[in-house]
């Protein structure tokens, strides 16, 4: 199968063009606005979950004599490391990643060296939160075969990682896209 010339660009990667959306001057403020409910929503299905296994009761017919899980100090620290790289990621100013010359130890590279090794760190503990969470979930609800209603702590930490990231990246793409809104030039 070919693509007709006129339509054909080398750069292009899918068949299909991603349809244009177009937020107008509000594009800025509506990603900072989306990126803060998923952050919200993450964390709260996640503080859900907390609040349910602690005051979590069995039923007369339940094969257990007392709760068998609860939420413990180990399924927080994935949402923690998440939120840690989140703020990593976000605090980074995006003109020095774009830096060039000076090489990786020496010059005006070294600050882009050092923003992408930043960023990457950033991005590897917000990973590692949600391969955190997925292990969590995998090792603490589903090997041992606890009922539904107990693996929804786990599904609700991963829940609350996935939510992290997608806030971190809508943030970034709204910071990127209005970056061009708050740039003032100012002549004498």
């Amino acid at each position: 199968m070919s693509l007709p010339r006129a339509a054909y660009d080398p750069r292009r990667v899918f068949l299909f063009d991603f349809p244009k959306l177009s937020l107008g001057p509000k594009k800025r403020e509506i990603g900072v606005y989306l990126s803060g409910a998923f952050f919200a929503i993450g964390w709260w299905v996640f503080i859900d979950a907390v609040i349910l296994s602690k005051t979590a009761k069995l039923g007369p017919d339940s094969p257990y004599d007392e709760v068998p899980v609860h939420i413990t100090f180990a399924d927080w620290i994935s949402g923690i490391i998440a939120t840690l790289g989140m703020l990593i990621t976000n605090m980074i100013d995006k003109s020095r990643l774009s830096a060039d010359g000076g090489g990786a130890w020496g010059g005006e590279g070294t600050s882009a060296f050092r923003a992408r090794l930043v960023l990457f760190l950033g991005f590897a503990l917000m990973a590692g939160g949600l391969a955190g969470s997925l292990t969590t979930l995998i090792i603490k609800y589903i090997l041992p075969s606890y009922p539904s209603e107990f693996v929804y702590y786990g599904i609700a930490a991963v829940a609350q990682a996935g939510g992290i990231m997608l806030s971190s990246v809508t943030l970034w793409g709204a910071q990127i896209a209005g970056e061009s809104e708050y740039e003032y030039n100012i002549n004498l």
